[in-house]
């Protein structure tokens, strides 16, 4: 197989990487810094190539060589079109491990333009949105005409810096759910609820997560609701922050956030992430008061990220299909069960 990882010198880049040669392929790895990458290269004897993504006949050059990207380089909103434009270009697959939902929308409306350039367009194949969307659609299987989706997710394990800048950019945007198949706009810490993820009832909230976006895809369901697990008292100091949310959107505040970021943050250890995991509940209803639910557990999120990230370039080198997919469009629904330590348990049905 020929791929190329970019981004391969950040946190989760370096992960998929070390993943991919585990399982025996051997990536050019990719990106604008080429010390971090020689270094990377070395140590696993890869190809290097050091290639920005503002120079689009070295990007084409680079992707005109190999057969996918697996594009690791976010906040996705600033470098996804740019990466999508030159595989288009070099007719070669696109995926990256974006959880953003105006980069899902974006990608989701390039789906002929792809196609016909014979070309995948696969976004969110990491924990961001492989486990939720997979959870999505084998609930949508289970009751078909169902009409209304929640997901809700726990996770252990700490973050990136990649993470916490993504973060930060949507600082002061507020929430987003999926509402009569329309995306729009709820303030942050909109609606709050308990879930069970295995343990008894715990405190979530809303959030503006991909699979706003990418349930819709994978499932027609027009209604959907994200929410992550969170102390009460976390959910009305949010709350309690609506009224400077515009200050949160200021630039000098952004760049300072950025910069203690930058400075201060790394991404979870070794032993952080053998220790963490993540947990994933979702329900469907339909309007005859049919309700099915079902919950996941699995690695923590940055393993997960790996693991799903090099299992869908194989996938999408196998020629599984065209344009705009959703990780579980491309795989079915019981391709999360392909990542290790992954078990899914379906909860008994009732009234919703």
């Amino acid at each position: 197989m020929s791929f190329v990882v970019y981004g391969a010198s950040g946190y989760t880049g370096d992960l998929v990487t070390r993943e991919a040669v585990a399982r025996g392929h051997r990536p050019t790895i990719a990106g604008r810094r080429r010390e971090p990458l020689d270094t990377l290269g070395r140590e696993l004897g890869l190809p290097v190539s050091v290639t920005p993504l503002d120079q689009a006949d070295a990007l084409d050059r680079l992707l005109q060589t190999h057969d996918a990207v697996i594009h690791c380089a976010g906040p996705f909103s600033g470098t996804s079109r740019a990466m999508a434009d030159a595989c288009i270009r070099s007719k070669t697959h696109y995926l990256d491990i974006t959880g953003e939902i105006a980069v899902f929308e974006q990608l989701a409306r390039r789906d002929a333009e792809a196609k016909e350039a014979g070309v995948t367009l696969l976004p969110g194949v990491g924990f961001d949105v492989i486990p939720t969307d997979c959870l999505a659609a084998h609930l949508s299987g289970r009751l078909p005409g169902a009409t209304h989706l929640r997901l809700a997710f726990q996770a252990h394990g700490g973050m990136s810096r990649g993470t916490a800048l993504t973060t930060i950019q949507g600082i002061g945007r507020g929430g987003a759910i999926r509402r009569d198949g329309v995306i729009v706009p709820v303030p942050v810490a909109w609606k709050a609820s308990e879930v069970d993820f295995g343990s008894g009832p715990r405190s979530v909230v809303t959030i503006p997560w991909g699979d706003v976006s990418t349930a819709f895809h994978s499932t027609g369901i027009g209604n959907i609701e994200v929410s992550i697990a969170m102390p009460p008292s976390r959910i009305r100091a949010l709350r309690r922050s609506r009224p400077f949310q515009t200050i949160l959107r200021w630039a000098p505040i952004l760049t300072l956030l950025q910069w203690v970021v930058r400075r201060r943050m790394s991404g979870p250890s070794a032993a952080q992430r053998a220790a963490g995991g993540v947990a994933v509940w979702g329900e469907v209803r339909d309007g005859k008061g049919h309700c099915v639910r079902a919950r996941l557990h699995g690695p923590e999120g940055y393993s997960f990220t790996a693991f799903g990230a090099v299992r869908a370039v194989e996938r999408v080198q196998q020629g599984a299909g065209l344009g705009f997919l959703t990780p579980s469009q491309l795989c079915g629904p019981d391709f999360v069960l392909e990542i290790p330590g992954v078990i899914r348990e379906d909860l008994p049905t009732g009234a919703a």
